[in-house]
C-alpha cells in the first residue's frame, strides 16, 4: 500500500514537470542558414539538448550517431537530419561544424580528440576528460588544428549565475569574501535511480553517474560560476571518499561505485576563498552563497537558470537574532529579523509554467555561445582554457583522497602514559 502511494506521489510530481514544461513549437529561422550540430551519443541528456535546441534557431542538427542505432533515429525524428552508421561518416559531414559530445564520461576524450582531428569544433559535456593530461592535449590539439573547444556546463551563462554576478560586482553585499556552495544531490540509491527516464522514455544513466562519481559528475557546476565571478583559482586542497559503498544495487549492475562525498577549499586570484561540497548521500541541497562585508547574495537552486536570487545586507540586530534557535525555526520570526533577505532587482522573471519546474536548463545554450564565437572569431565563454581549469580543480579534489592523519584515542593515549 506504501508502495502504491508512493508511486501516486511520484506520478503528481511528474505531472508538475510536465505542466511547467515549455511545450512551444521551434520558430522559424530569421535569415540566414543555422549552423550544422552533429550529435555523438543519444542517450538521456541528448533528449534535453534537442529539445533545447527549439529555442536557438540559428542552430540544426544535421546529424547524430549512436551506438544504439534506434537513439539516434528517435532523436532525429524529433529534429531532422540523418542518422549516420558510425562516427567517421558524421565526421566527414560537410554539413557538420560542430560535433557535441554527449557520450558517457569515460568517452569524452576519445570522442573529442577524432572531432578535433576531423578538422569540427568540438562541444562537450562535461568534464572534458577524466585525466589531466588528456584534458591538456585536448586544448593544444584543438588550437593546433584551428578549431574551437567548449565545454558544458553552460548554466554559468543563465539567469540565476548573470544576476548574482552583476548584483556582486555592483557591490551589493560589499567586498565579496567568502563562498559557500553545496551540490548535494540526495541518496541516489534509495530512489530507484534505474527506472528514471527522460519525457522520451531513455533510461538515466545511472550507472555512469554513481562509477564516475559526484566531484567529476557535479562540482563543475559551481566552479565554473566562481571562475566566472571571481577569476582564476590559485590553490585547491580537498578531501573524497566513497562514504556509502554498499548501495543495494539491483543485482548483477557489476557496479564500483565512484566517490559519492567530497569538500573542496579553493582561493581565488581576487581574494576569495571558497568551500565547495558535493554528495550523493546527504539530503538535497544546491545553494550557492557569496558572503561579502556587508551582506550575503544567494540562491537555492543552481540547475535552475530562472532561480530566485536572495540579497540580505548585515545588520547587528539580525546577526544577533540569528543566534537564538526559535527565531532560526520560527517564519514570522525570520522575516521580522530579515534573515532571509530580500529578492534582488536583478533575479530572474520566469513564466508561471517554468516556476513550477524542479529545474530549467537551456542545454543548448554553451552551444550557441560556441557557434557565435566561430562566427564572430571571439573566444567562447566556454572554452576550452576556462575547462581545463574547472578540470584541473575538479580532479584535485577527487583524488585528494582521504588525506587523513591517525591520531591516537583517549584511550590509547592514557595506557600509553
Amino acid at each position: 500500500m506504501v508502495r502504491i502511494g508512493a508511486r501516486i506521489l511520484s506520478s503528481g510530481l511528474d505531472f508538475l514537470d510536465w505542466l511547467g514544461g515549455d511545450r512551444t513549437g521551434k520558430p522559424a529561422v530569421q535569415g540566414g542558414e543555422p549552423l550544422g550540430i552533429g550529435i555523438v551519443g543519444c542517450g538521456f541528456v541528448a533528449d534535453f539538448y534537442a529539445a533545447s535546441l527549439a529555442n536557438h534557431p540559428e542552430l540544426a542538427i544535421k546529424s547524430a550517431f549512436d551506438l544504439d542505432r534506434s537513439r539516434a533515429e528517435r532523436v532525429i525524428a524529433q529534429t531532422g537530419g540523418t542518422v549516420s552508421d558510425d562516427l567517421e561518416q558524421l565526421l566527414r559531414d560537410p554539413a557538420v561544424s560542430i560535433v557535441v559530445n554527449l557520450t558517457n564520461p569515460a568517452s569524452h576524450a576519445h570522442i573529442t580528440r577524432a572531432a578535433l582531428q576531423a578538422g569540427k569544433h568540438v562541444y562537450s559535456e562535461k568534464p572534458l576528460a577524466l585525466d589531466m593530461g588528456e584534458a591538456s592535449e585536448l586544448v593544444d590539439l584543438a588550437k593546433a588544428r584551428g578549431v574551437m573547444l567548449g565545454c558544458a556546463p553552460c548554466t554559468a551563462l543563465g539567469d540565476t549565475a548573470q544576476a548574482i554576478h552583476k548584483a556582486v560586482k555592483r557591490g551589493d553585499i560589499g567586498t565579496p569574501r567568502l563562498v559557500y556552495a553545496e551540490l548535494d544531490d540526495g541518496p541516489i540509491h534509495k530512489m530507484q535511480p534505474w527506472e528514471w527516464a527522460s519525457p522520451q522514455g531513455t533510461p538515466w544513466p545511472w550507472q555512469d553517474e554513481l562509477a564516475t562519481g559526484c566531484t567529476l559528475e557535479h562540482a563543475g557546476y559551481h566552479l565554473s560560476w566562481m571562475v566566472m565571478m571571481f577569476g582564476p583559482i590559485e590553490t585547491v586542497s580537498g578531501f573524497a571518499r566513497l562514504v556509502a559503498p554498499d548501495k543495494g544495487l539491483p543485482e548483477g549492475s557489476g557496479l564500483s561505485p565512484g566517490n559519492d562525498f567530497s569538500v573542496g577549499c579553493l582561493t581565488f586570484s581576487n581574494g576569495v576563498t571558497a568551500r565547495l561540497t558535493c554528495s550523493t548521500v546527504a539530503p538535497h541541497d544546491h545553494r550557492f552563497r557569496v558572503i561579502g562585508d556587508e551582506g550575503e547574495i544567494f540562491t537555492d537552486a543552481c540547475w535552475n537558470m530562472d532561480a530566485p536570487v536572495w540579497v540580505r545586507r548585515f545588520s547587528a540586530l539580525g546577526l544577533r537574532a540569528e543566534t537564538y534557535p526559535v527565531v532560526q525555526r520560527i517564519g514570522l520570526l525570520r522575516w521580522i529579523f530579515r534573515l532571509d533577505g530580500r529578492l534582488s532587482d536583478l533575479r530572474p522573471r520566469p513564466p508561471w509554467r517554468r516556476r513550477l519546474r524542479r529545474h530549467h536548463i537551456d542545454y543548448a545554450l554553451g552551444i550557441a555561445d560556441l557557434a557565435r564565437a566561430i562566427q564572430t572569431g571571439r573566444q567562447p565563454a566556454l572554452s576550452g582554457e576556462n575547462a581545463l581549469h574547472v578540470t584541473a580543480a575538479m580532479l584535485a579534489i577527487d583524488r585528494a583522497g582521504s588525506g587523513t592523519s591517525v591520531i591516537p584515542s583517549p584511550a590509547a593515549q592514557g595506557k600509553a602514559s
